[in-house]
C-alpha cells in the first residue's frame, strides 16, 4: 500500500476514533444526566403523593382514585401503593409502546432511573408505601434527538476535517511525487535536480538527493574534462587544433565504409613555400601562419555536418566533407580564404594548392587518396594558386531530381521494397549480444539493394525519414516476433525524424502494438543528431524507457566535451565511433581515452560498444579497455564462438 494511502487511512481512522469517542462520551454523559434527573423526579413525585395522601384519612378507595388520576396524566410508567404487608392497594402500569426512540438505541443505551418511594401515614399509623417510576420515553426521546443532532454536527466536522486533510496531503503529495520521480530518474540513469519542497522532512531528502546528483555530475564532468584533454592530445594537432593524420584517416575510412555513409568530398591542401616562409620570418611567424590557415580550414570543415579538418604533416592539410555538397565549390571558396589570410606571409608568392575529389560509399580508400593526390600534384606543378578536381569514374544511375527521388522512395515503401540486413554485435565474451539491422531499399523488384547512405540524405531533404524509420522499426518488431531466441535487435533512427511532430506518437503506437517483443528492441540515434535535437530526443528517451526499449547513441565520441548534456537522457548504451577504434591496439592515446570513457559510462550504468572493429587485435584491445561489446568486420569469426 502506498504511503499516501496509508497517511489518508491514518487520518480517516484518527478522525473516526476522535469523532466516535466524542459521540460516545457525549451520549453517556447525557444518559447519566437524564438518569439522575429521572431519579430525583421519581423521589420528589413519590414524596409529594405520599404527603398528599397522608394529610387526609387515606383508604383504599381514595388511594385508588388518586393513583388513577395521577396515572392518567401519562407521565408515569408505574404507580403502586402497597400496605405494610406488601399487598397492593392500588397499582397502575403503563403499557404504552411508544418508547420515543428506536429499539436498538434503547438496547444500546438503556436509561435505568431509581424508582421513587415514600411512606403514607394515617395519623400515627403507617398506611402503606408508594412506589413511583416516571415514564422514560421522554428521556429516550431527548437522548435520541441529542444523538441525532450530534451525529450531524460531527459528520459536518468530519467532512470539513477530511477536506482539510486532503488539502494537507495534496501539499505533501506534490513534493513527495517530485522526490519519487527524481529517485526513479536516477535508477534510469537520468541525473536531474529538483526544486526543494517546503515540507521540512521532504526538503531535507531533496537537498540530500540534489547534493548527491550534484557531486556525481561534478565528478563526471571533472573526469570528462580530463578525458577530453586526453582525446585532444591523441587525435588532434597541438598547434592548429585540427585532427592529426591517424585520426583523420580513420574518419575517412569510416566515412567510406560505414553502412550509413553518404559519400562526400575530400580536399587535400598544401601550403606553398612553407620552408621559405620559415627561413624568412622565423619559427614564431610560421607557427602563426599555420594557426591562421588551420582556422580557415576548420571553418570550411564546419560548414557541413560531421565535416573534419586535419593537418597531415608540416604543410599538408585535408578537409573531409561527408555530404552531398560539391567538393569543387567548397575547395574554391577555401582557396580564396587561404589566399586572403596568407598575404602577410607569402611575400607575393603562391599561397596554397588544392586537390579535390568526390567519393561514394564502398570506394577504395587508397584509390581515392591517389586520385586526389595526383590532382594536387598537377596544380602544384603550375607554381600558382589553384584547385584541381580529380575526375570520379562512376556510372551512377540514381535519380537526378528531388521529384524523382520522392517518387522512387515512396514507391519502394508502398510496395515493401525495403528490408533489414543484419550485423552481429558480440559481447566481451564473444557471444551474440544483439543484432544491428540497418535499412536497405531498392527501386524495383529486380533492382539493387541500396545502403542507407545512398538514399537517406535525399530522404532527409524531402522529409521522408520518418516514414523510412517507421518502416524499419516495423520490420524489426516482426523479426523479433519471428525469432524469440534473439536477444535484441538495434534500429537506427534518423535525427531529422525527431523534428516531425507525428513521428513520436506513431512510433510509440507501433511499439505499444508489439509490447511483448518491445523489451528486445534497441533504438539508437547518432551523437551529432541527438545533440542537435536534444529536447525532442530527451522526450523520446523518456517515452521509450517507460516501454522497456533500450536507447543509445551511435557514432559516439566526436562531441565528447558535451557529455554533460547526456545526464538527463537515461541512455542504455554508447556506441563509440570507428574512427577512435581503428588501430586502437597501437594507439596509446586513444586507448587511454577509451578506457576512461568506459569507466565513466560504467559508473552511470551505461554499456559501451565499439563500431567498425576490423581486426582481432583491435577487438582484444577493446575488451581489455573495458568495452562491453563490438561490431564490425573483425567480429564475424568471434560471433560463432
Amino acid at each position: 500500500m502506498s504511503m499516501y494511502r496509508q497517511l489518508w487511512l491514518a487520518i480517516v481512522a484518527s478522525m473516526l476514533l476522535a469523532l466516535g469517542g466524542s459521540l460516545l462520551a457525549s451520549l453517556l454523559s447525557a444518559r447519566g444526566y437524564l438518569e439522575s434527573q429521572l431519579s430525583i423526579k421519581n423521589t420528589d413525585n413519590a414524596t409529594a403523593l405520599a404527603l398528599s395522601l397522608s394529610q387526609g384519612n387515606p383508604d383504599a378507595v381514595m388511594a385508588d382514585l388518586v393513583v388513577a388520576s395521577l396515572f392518567d396524566s401519562g407521565h408515569y410508567e408505574l404507580i403502586r401503593i402497597t400496605d405494610p404487608t406488601g399487598k397492593a392497594i392500588a397499582e397502575r402500569i403503563s403499557d404504552a409502546k411508544d418508547a420515543g426512540a428506536p429499539k436498538w438505541f434503547i438496547h444500546l443505551l438503556p436509561i435505568a432511573a431509581t424508582p421513587g418511594q415514600a411512606q403514607i401515614s394515617s395519623g400515627w399509623k403507617q398506611f402503606g408505601t408508594v412506589t413511583l417510576v416516571s415514564h422514560s420515553r421522554f428521556a429516550y426521546g431527548a437522548l435520541w434527538k441529542s444523538a441525532y443532532e450530534m451525529v450531524l454536527a460531527l459528520g459536518v466536522a468530519g467532512v470539513v476535517g477530511g477536506l482539510l486533510g486532503s488539502m494537507v496531503l495534496g501539499r505533501i503529495r506534490k513534493p513527495l511525487n517530485t522526490v519519487i520521480e527524481q529517485a526513479k530518474a536516477i535508477t534510469q540513469r537520468r541525473f536531474v535536480t529538483v526544486e526543494e519542497p517546503k515540507v521540512p522532512e521532504l526538503k531535507q531528502l531533496a537537498v540530500a538527493m540534489n547534493a548527491t546528483v550534484g557531486r556525481l555530475k561534478g565528478m563526471f564532468e571533472e573526469e570528462a574534462s580530463r578525458l577530453e584533454v586526453v582525446r585532444q592530445e591523441a587525435n588532434f594537432d597541438p598547434l592548429t587544433g585540427l585532427a592529426n593524420r591517424s585520426h583523420f584517416m580513420a574518419r575517412l575510412r569510416q566515412c567510406i565504409d560505414a553502412e550509413d555513409s553518404v559519400g562526400g568530398g575530400l580536399i587535400l591542401v598544401r601550403l606553398a613555400n612553407l620552408a621559405d616562409i620559415n627561413r624568412r620570418l622565423g619559427r614564431a611567424a610560421t607557427d602563426e601562419f599555420l594557426k591562421t590557415a588551420g582556422k580557415v580550414i576548420a571553418a570550411c570543415a564546419a560548414s557541413m555536418p560531421n565535416g573534419a579538418g586535419a593537418r597531415l604533416n608540416g604543410a599538408d592539410f585535408a578537409v573531409l566533407l561527408p555530404a552531398e555538397r560539391a567538393g569543387l565549390a567548397a575547395a574554391q571558396q577555401l582557396l580564396q580564404r587561404l589566399v586572403q589570410v596568407s598575404a602577410p606571409f607569402v611575400d607575393g608568392q603562391a599561397s596554397a594548392w588544392l586537390g579535390v575529389g568526390q567519393f561514394v560509399h564502398g570506394e577504395n580508400m587508397g584509390g581515392l587518396l591517389a586520385r586526389v593526390d595526383l590532382a594536387l600534384a598537377t596544380v602544384e606543378a603550375e607554381h600558382a594558386d589553384g584547385v584541381r578536381e580529380a575526375v570520379q569514374d562512376t556510372a551512377d544511375e540514381m535519380p537526378r531530381t528531388a521529384e524523382q527521388w520522392s517518387v522512387m522512395i515512396l514507391r519502394a515503401l508502398e510496395h515493401g521494397w525495403v528490408r533489414l540486413i543484419s550485423f552481429p554485435v558480440v559481447n566481451a565474451e564473444g557471444g551474440l549480444s544483439h543484432r544491428e539491422c540497418p535499412l536497405r531499399l531498392m527501386f524495383d523488384e529486380k533492382g539493387e539493394w541500396l545502403p542507407a547512405g545512398r538514399f537517406l540524405p535525399v530522404a532527409e531533404r524531402l522529409k521522408l525519414t520518418p516514414a523510412l524509420d517507421l518502416a524499419a522499426v516495423q520490420l524489426g518488431l516482426k523479426e523479433l516476433r519471428a525469432q524469440p531466441q534473439l536477444n535484441g535487435l538495434a534500429i537506427n533512427l534518423s535525427a531529422s525524424s525527431l523534428q516531425d511532430l507525428q513521428f513520436r506518437p506513431r512510433l510509440l503506437a507501433l511499439i505499444d502494438a508489439h509490447k511483448d517483443v518491445a523489451l528486445r528492441l534497441w533504438l539508437e540515434v547518432s551523437e551529432a543528431g541527438a545533440l542537435q535535437h536534444l529536447p525532442a530526443f530527451k522526450a523520446l528517451c523518456t517515452e521509450l524507457k517507460g516501454r522497456g526499449c533500450r536507447t543509445g547513441l551511435e557514432h559516439y565520441g566526436h562531441h565528447f566535451s558535451q557529455i554533460g548534456l547526456l545526464h538527463e537522457l537515461g541512455l542504455d548504451y554508447l556506441k563509440v565511433d570507428a574512427s577512435f577504434v581503428r588501430g586502437v591496439d597501437a594507439n596509446a592515446g586513444n586507448a587511454a581515452f577509451l578506457k576512461g570513457l568506459c569507466s565513466i559510462a560504467h559508473n552511470i550504468g551505461l554499456q559501451v560498444l565499439a563500431e567498425g572493429v576490423a581486426t582481432s587485435a583491435e577487438l582484444s584491445a577493446l575488451v581489455g579497455l573495458g568495452f562491453d561489446g563490438a561490431t564490425g568486420p573483425g567480429v564475424h569469426e568471434v560471433a560463432g564462438r
